[in-house]
């Protein structure tokens, strides 16, 4: 028999007995609830940078790195070592080597192929003092670098070894000799190179006649380059440094010169160029530093150069060139370094210049020609670059004598013998015209003369001097009370 159903009676007393459960049900899930900890923000779980930066090098890098003598037990990437920089990338989950410089390497380093195809991923690879021998590097490695330095480093270094890094944007070898038939061979398949430096590598041969038109920078000084500067470097308009010192590179300066109008930096010292200087250099606004010295040119100093504003270093020494210095006092004081000495047939305008301003040539007489002799090319080579030569030092000759005889002295234009006691000491100096008309300095034909502790008293020397003062422009007899009469 069935229970009979629930009554009506009793429906909300079932009604409050449920919604009662209910309500503990979630009381207690509340409380529960309230007992865990928050959760956390999104920015706490972002990694930071420095977590980011804290990734493990690719440990088959590390394997080359210590195949190099590079200590890896800190992380290179974090914390390289004093002589060895490391650079790396941001890469997951492991970082990778973008530049590497190796320096001051151990006597028995030796660079493996194998290690150098785990760094194909460097950009940037410099040694300096690494005697090492260089290898055939990998071909991933060879394309991947931008910038390749060597400073004393990697023995029997030629030009076909280096030609291989295409990409290059940036190279730099000094001291370090390479063996090459010609900078072409090196530099002719490098069609994104900027900067390059090779100096003081016995590179021979001529100047490439085609360089790539983005180079901004070309130092080959140092060198055994023979040959003329070919008129197409002209044509490097974004070329700002220019470094061709201490060749054996001849013949005059393109007259095209001034077509370099990024030009800042300019250096053809020690060479043999003829010629004069191109007047078309007055076309390059920004030179900072130009060096000339000690080559064979000829001409007179241009005047362009006092319209240089930015200009800094002037150095013009050792050459051949003559007449009047066209500068004032307020552009050479202006300048950092100003060198002008060993070109014998320059000299200056005393109206203009002081000689406390020790330009290193003499004052100018009234035709425009030297009225003393200059200091020689070998003293003024060893002068203080922050100096202007002393030229009053190197106007008179000091002569021991003690009887001097000066017949047919041309200043008077009397034919008197002066006897008596005159000094152990007289001072001449003065110019010697020669047949061709060009004023050589007396010190090229007559040497200091010294002899004291002799008598001339027979007039012999003093007729040897009389006849070489009579074509002296000027001449100064110095008197010593010291000197003991004989007549």
């Amino acid at each position: 028999m069935k229970p009979p159903p629930p009554s009506l009676n009793s429906l909300p007393l079932f009604l409050f007995l449920l919604l009662s459960a209910v309500i503990s049900a979630a009381t207690t899930t509340t409380n529960a609830t309230s007992k865990l900890p928050p959760t956390p923000s999104p920015t706490t779980e972002t990694p930071s940078s420095s977590s980011s930066s804290s990734s493990t090098l690719d440990p088959k890098q590390i394997e080359a790195l210590e195949s190099l003598n590079i200590p890896t037990a800190r992380d290179p990437c974090i914390q390289p070592s004093p002589h060895n920089a490391t650079v790396c990338d941001s890469s997951k989950p492991f970082r990778h080597l973008v530049s590497l410089h190796l320096s001051n390497c151990s006597a028995d380093l030796s660079l493996s192929f194998t290690a150098l195809k785990s760094l194909s991923s460097v950009h940037s690879l410099s040694f300096t003092n690494c005697h090492t021998s260089p290898i055939r590097f990998p071909y991933d490695l060879s394309l991947s670098l931008t910038s390749f330095t060597c400073i004393r480093s990697l023995r029997r270094l030629t030009g076909v070894w280096l030609s291989r890094f295409v990409n290059l944007t940036d190279l730099t070898v000094s001291f370090t000799p390479v063996n090459t038939s010609g900078l072409y061979v090196i530099l002719g398949n490098m069609h994104k190179l900027k900067t390059v430096t090779i100096s003081h590598a016995n590179l021979t041969g001529s100047l490439p006649r085609h360089l790539h038109l983005n180079l901004t920078h070309v130092d080959l000084s140092d060198n055994k380059l023979k040959g003329n500067i070919p008129t197409s470097l002209t044509l490097l308009e974004d070329l700002e440094y220019l470094n061709l010192s201490s060749n054996g590179l001849n013949g005059e300066i393109p007259t095209e010169f001034g077509d370099l109008i990024s030009l800042k930096n300019l250096s053809l010292a020690s060479n043999s160029f003829s010629g004069s200087i191109p007047d078309s250099i007055s076309a390059i606004p920004g030179l900072v530093h130009v060096d000339l010295s000690n080559n064979q040119l000829n001409g007179t100093v241009p005047r362009f150069f006092s319209q240089l504003k930015g200009l800094k270093v002037l150095n013009l020494e050792n050459n051949e060139l003559h007449g009047v210095l066209p500068f004032n006092a307020s552009f050479i004081k202006k300048l950092a370094v100003f060198k002008v000495g060993g070109n014998s047939n320059l000299c200056y305008n005393h109206s203009v210049l002081s000689s406390k301003m020790k330009l290193g040539i003499a004052r100018c007489d009234k035709h425009g020609l030297p009225m003393s002799p200059p200091p020689s090319k070998e003293s003024s080579g060893d002068s203080d670059s922050s100096d202007y030569e002393d030229d009053s030092a190197d106007d008179t000759i000091a002569v021991q004598l003690c009887v001097l005889d000066t017949s047919f002295v041309v200043l008077t234009q009397k034919k008197t013998t002066p006897r008596g006691c005159m000094a152990p000491r007289a001072v001449i100096h003065g110019q010697s015209p020669e047949a061709s008309a060009r004023t050589i300095s007396i010190l090229k034909m007559v040497k200091p003369i010294r002899i004291s502790q002799h008598d001339f008293s027979s007039g012999f020397l003093g007729y040897e001097l009389g006849h070489f003062m009579t074509i002296t422009a000027y001449s100064e007899i110095l008197g010593n009370p010291y000197c003991f009469s004989r007549w």
